[in-house]
């Protein structure tokens, strides 16, 4: 068992008529805030008109940043990065999910350095030291990056999407407000709901020796997801079922749950490509590569942490044949994912053609074999590719 460090100071202030609080919060680091967010979906559920009303009201300079993509893109973060610089901004503040809290993050660091905000990414990314404060307010329950030190940013020139982790980026103050999610789409609901499982299996599903309590922990955030997204499909405005899902989120990725476990994920290297060819939600794609996955690293040496799985999260019944609970864990879990969500379960049904495997697998591997659950070269992500067809 390895020896860990947890330190995730981000002050939440979690349910409804939370934002009262926004303005006290920010003026803690000025009074020039950039706000940043995505679409016209914040217009459309009032959230706009209340927040910009809240900064109005305690005297707050405002500018404004729109339009972030749903695959955070690198000309968002420069043009972030700009606004920063041209007007000596203090604080950012995120509107929206988990691709508008990446390029704000990315806009933070951006904006401490005098180099390109790319060069934080690849092989030899330049350390991320300093960001100005990041304050959230959260519309979508999926990525968790309310409340974690992560983002991930595309750059269509290079067809690269890469992710990045340094403490500089967590956020100082996030807002979870369970029915601003009531109007997030039945397909959006579906794709968090299956990103959230994904950042708790890749973590789960390991080989190191870890606290007992984690792992029952997971085990209780899984039963969750299996529980509520559901409920929540069926309907909306359900507090309880929304409220669940979007804690779970940030308890699933906040690294609490990785303890000292330190192998790679998996499925989150292969998806990034897979999102930096196609743009497809990032969601949907880890649903479909998930329960691949999981059947392709199936064998007898790791054919316990199956049986655990499918016992405590589905209850499968302990005393049947050990590779038979494992394979019935693998189709319970496709089920949730294609029957019980509605997601597409192949590439074929969202376009993902055979041809870009190779380019996607080399990318995947940039670094080398993937170290995870089990090591995966290139010619093993071409397989599990294959699979998903």
């Amino acid at each position: 068992m390895n020896s860990f460090v947890y330190n995730i100071p981000t002050k939440v202030y979690f349910g409804e008529n939370q934002l009262g609080n926004l303005t006290k919060e920010l003026l803690k680091f000025g009074k020039r805030v950039l706000m940043a967010y995505g679409g016209g979906s914040i217009k459309r559920i009032g959230l706009y008109d209340k927040v910009i009303g809240e900064l109005n009201a305690a005297g707050m300079e405002v500018y404004e940043l729109a339009g972030i993509e749903p695959n955070p893109r690198i000309e968002s973060v420069r043009a972030g990065v700009k606004l920063c610089k041209e007007h000596n901004i203090d604080v950012i503040l995120a509107v929206g999910g988990g691709s508008t809290i990446d390029a704000a993050k990315f806009m933070a660091a951006g904006s401490c350095v005098e180099h390109d905000p790319w060069e934080f990414f690849g092989a030899n990314a330049k350390p991320i030291d300093n960001a100005l404060p990041i304050v959230t307010i959260l519309t979508l329950a999926a990525t968790g990056s309310e409340m974690d030190t992560a983002g991930v940013i595309s750059n269509l020139e290079t067809g690269d999407k890469l992710g990045r982790l340094a403490p500089a980026l967590l956020p100082k103050v996030s807002f979870l407000d369970p029915t601003l999610t009531y109007s997030v789409s039945k397909f959006q609901t579906a794709c968090g709901a299956a990103d959230i499982m994904s950042h708790i299996i890749e973590v789960y599903f390991n080989t190191q020796v870890d606290l007992f309590m984690l792992d029952c922990f997971m085990e209780g955030m899984l039963k969750t997801i299996v529980k509520f997204a559901p409920e929540a499909l069926a309907d909306p405005e359900n507090y309880e079922a929304r409220a669940n899902l979007m804690w779970t989120s940030s308890w699933a990725i906040n690294g609490f749950i990785n303890g000292g476990k330190r192998k790679a994920w998996s499925c989150h290297p292969m998806e990034h490509e897979l999102s930096a060819v196609y743009d497809i939600t990032h969601g949907l794609g880890l649903a479909i590569l998930t329960p691949r996955w999981m059947e392709y690293c199936l064998d007898e040496s790791n054919v316990d942490k199956y049986v655990q799985y499918g016992v405590n999260v589905f209850g499968i019944d302990s005393s049947l044949d050990k590779m038979d609970i494992a394979r019935q864990s693998i189709r319970l879990t496709a089920e949730f994912l294609f029957d019980t969500l509605g997601l597409q379960r192949t590439f074929t049904e969202v376009g993902i053609k055979r041809e870009d495997f190779e380019l996607m697998a080399r990318k995947a591997c940039r670094y080398g074999e993937i170290k995870g659950f089990k090591t995966l070269t290139q010619a093993d992500v071409v397989n599990i590719f294959e699979m998903c067809l």
